[in-house]
């Protein structure tokens, strides 16, 4: 029986039409993932603040190295700009925010050397311990 679709019976459309809303929902659901994607943006870091550095000194650098990544190993490099003097022991307090109303904050103890890294993360982790 002629139908007048392609392949001339509905069944043969309904075959060939069948994969197309799979695919636009399959897009649909890795929009959807895509959307909720959440990424680390550095409000505050500050090196030194424990020997009189100034707040926020280390915001730039940490923001350059970590905003839009979902994780940063931060590797302290050099001193910050505005460093104290040598002779003082510098701590790095990093605050960062992962969506609006999601805000976290790390510290690294003071007299760390070059090459000591602190973890920033935004993924949320499942499994074991969580």
């Amino acid at each position: 029986m002629e139908t007048g679709y392609p392949g001339g019976t509905l069944s043969a459309l309904v075959r060939h039409i069948r994969p197309v809303p799979l695919i636009v929902l399959l897009m649909a659901l890795a929009a959807g993932a895509a959307g909720e994607t959440r990424t680390i943006m550095i409000v505050s870091a500050t090196e030194g603040g424990n020997c009189g550095a100034p707040r926020g000194n280390a915001t730039r650098e940490l923001a350059r190295a970590c905003d839009g990544r979902g994780t940063c190993p931060y590797v302290l490099a050099r001193p910050a700009s505005g460093r104290p003097a040598a002779r003082c022991r510098t701590d790095l307090f990093v605050e960062w925010r992962c969506n609006d109303t999601e805000f976290h904050n790390a510290t690294m103890s003071a007299g760390n050397a070059p090459g000591s890294k602190l973890l920033l993360s935004c993924v949320n982790e499942t499994g074991a311990g969580k």
